[in-house]
């Protein structure tokens, strides 16, 4: 669980120009270091490895390195402008972030400064003859880097803003945030039951001065509140939920002073927009529009609609006690902050985040709604009580969808099949 801290350092790192500055300081450094390694070269050596070449190889590198970091950035904009028209504009977020780009990116620029910077230092013939031994050598180190990264990114970028590797994304992205909240479903608080039922009657609500999505808790601080107060601290609000007079944060017993109460609006980060990493739900809707946008009639690909319904059925089925590899987190969720009661994830809820827009787009379709009722049948196969009330009212939501689009009598009795199987797992 990060505290807020560590988390703003987790999504500064992601930022591109934090990774461009970070290889462009370390390439400079490079480029300098050879004139305190000059001292210990004995005198003799320049000449016998012909160090005289490095002003060719800086040149060469400053030359194509600039020219390769522009072609990139040109790459990456119409791959990005690429995935979201093709797929949809909440999965370039995972694009933009995404670390193999960045690190070519920035091995490029820094590359790139490397060779500048050594070729002025050069000019002022600071490094000296045995300086230039230094000079070559870290050149060539700085060549078999470059020649790693651009065999790695010639074979990414012909893959960049694709269909198939932008849902590959979304996916993993979505399935790390269902693992992280199955091995700690409570975010390690308190759990109380959902909704307004595990709230005390007469708590006071507070509210957040900013209206938007909650991206990030910090269950720490909250629990440092509560026990300075004395308290106990109700979530109203996950991350994913959007925050304002609305919608209260959270709830307590007793009336707090303004700077406790400002202590706890601190605890949660919000955001414009929503985050992968604490909020599951997120992950589950951006692969649900992925295969909404592939329904509509300017694109018209069901196939991707298909693809997309097996995802997402692999991922939900993470969240059953059943799932085979739901014994590696079972016993994780230790309770480390018991001033604080955090509601429930509702299956319901990523149910019909996935579902719903998927059933609704594709109702006209009869092969979507054959594979729809076939991965709900899935997931009400695993056993779980939830998942088979969950997936029997998505199954007749669907099935109702598709009795009012589909026209041919032949294609609704298949689908009706499909449902028939998924109400009798259900016991409908």
């Amino acid at each position: 669980m990060f505290s807020r801290l560590q988390w703003l350092l987790l999504q500064l790192s992601r930022k591109l120009w934090v990774r461009a500055t970070a290889f462009s300081v370390l390439g400079i450094l490079t480029a300098l270091v050879s004139l305190v390694v000059k001292r210990y070269i004995p005198d003799h050596l320049p000449a016998t490895i012909g160090a005289d070449a490095v002003d060719t190889l800086l040149q060469i590198i400053a030359t194509s390195m600039l020219s390769v970091t522009i072609f990139s950035l040109s790459t990456m904009v119409a791959a990005y402008a690429s995935a979201t028209s093709n797929t949809t504009p909440r999965a370039t977020h995972l694009l933009l972030t995404d670390s193999t780009a960045q690190n070519a990116l920035a091995t490029f620029l820094g590359s790139f400064l490397f060779s500048l910077v050594s070729i002025i230092v050069l000019q002022t013939g600071l490094y000296g003859d045995t300086g230039r031994v230094v000079l070559y050598a870290v050149t060539l180190g700085v060549i078999i880097v470059i020649v790693i990264t651009l065999l790695r990114w010639s074979d990414y970028v012909l893959r960049l803003g694709r269909v198939s590797p932008t849902c590959d994304r979304v996916e993993a992205a979505a399935t790390g945030a269902i693992r992280r909240r199955r091995a700690s479903p409570y975010l390690s608080g308190q759990p109380r039951e959902a909704g307004e039922l595990g709230i005390p009657e007469g708590a006071l609500p507070i509210h957040s001065d900013e209206f938007g999505y909650i991206e990030h808790i910090d269950m720490q601080a909250l629990q440092d509140t509560a026990e300075a107060c004395g308290i106990e601290i109700y979530l109203a609000s996950l991350p994913g939920h959007f925050a304002g007079a609305a919608q209260p944060l959270a709830f307590v017993v007793t009336a707090l002073p303004a700077e406790r109460v400002n202590d706890i609006c601190k605890a949660f980060s919000i955001s414009a927009s929503r985050s992968f990493d604490q909020d599951p739900r997120f992950g589950v809707c951006v692969l649900s529009e992925i295969a909404s946008r592939a329904l509509s009639p300017a694109v018209n690909d069901p196939g991707t609609a298909i693809d997309v319904l097996s995802r997402g059925a692999r991922m939900l089925s993470l969240w059953s006690e059943n799932h085979p590899k739901a014994i590696e987190v079972e016993g994780a969720d230790a309770i480390r902050f018991a001033n604080v009661h955090v509601p429930p994830l509702e299956l319901e809820d990523l149910f019909d985040d996935f579902f719903i827009p998927i059933a609704r787009d594709g109702a006209g379709l009869v092969e979507v709604g054959i594979h729809l009722q076939k991965m709900l049948q899935m997931l009400a196969n695993l056993g779980d009580q939830r998942y088979q009330k969950a997936a029997a009212r998505q199954s007749a939501q669907a099935l109702a969808r598709a009795q009012s689009a589909l026209t041919l009598t032949d294609d609704l009795v298949r689908v009706q099949h499909a449902a028939a199987r998924v109400a009798k797992l259900a016991g409908n």
